[in-house]
């Protein structure tokens, strides 16, 4: 803990100076992001770092596997679907990136299982994707399918967006794109899905 407090103080000390009025403006205004990222939890995958964003211009959910669950508005827990409504109805986002990594701890359990001390969640979550871990297996052995799988979560998440009727809606309309990534953690290069449905270097 006392690293982040240290670290705080340097906030204080170092950039607050120069971003209070931004923030000020934040404050007064509110925020209006132009896009929502959603990424993966893992500490080595934080949006703002890769993108440069400053406060205030990405709207981000990050959780295990950066997955997006298909539309299932029931009376059940939903936290991704949650930020997704926020984010699209009333921030109004442009743009949704969904971003997975390399290294992807919650496509490895997908392929491989839970590990025994996250039984409790982890496998009914990353059951989101068993489309995607039966598509990577059909064509490769579990062995060589990590970087496969990861992509093509991002590919299910990215069909499953179209599944909420307001997404669906807003990019018919033109008011709202959608956009899948993959980012390399020892590489720190990020690759963008195509039109082609194939991912290239940004």
């Amino acid at each position: 803990m006392q690293r982040l407090i240290d670290g705080y103080r340097r906030f204080r000390a170092d950039t607050w100076p120069e971003a209070r009025a931004r923030f000020e403006e934040l404050a007064s205004l509110g925020q209006r992001p132009h896009t929502m990222v959603i990424a993966c939890s893992d500490s080595r995958v934080d949006p703002a770092v890769i993108f440069g964003a400053g406060p205030g211009e990405l709207f981000v959910v990050r959780n295990v596997a950066n997955l997006v669950p298909p539309y299932t508005p029931d009376g059940t827990y939903h936290g991704t679907s949650a930020a997704l409504e926020f984010g699209v109805r009333v921030l109004q986002v442009s743009h949704i990136l969904v971003m997975g990594h390399a290294m992807c701890g919650g496509v490895t359990a997908l392929l491989r299982g839970a590990p025994p001390e996250a039984r409790d969640f982890m496998p009914a979550w990353m059951g989101i994707a068993a489309e995607a871990r039966s598509r990577v297996l059909a064509c490769m052995p579990v062995e060589q399918a990590q970087e496969a799988c990861e992509l093509e979560a991002v590919r299910l998440s990215l069909a499953n967006l179209m599944t909420f009727p307001w997404v669906a809606q807003a990019v018919a309309a033109g008011g709202l794109t959608l956009q899948g990534a993959h980012f390399g953690v020892a590489t720190g290069r990020l690759m963008l899905l195509g039109a082609n449905g194939e991912f290239a270097a940004a």
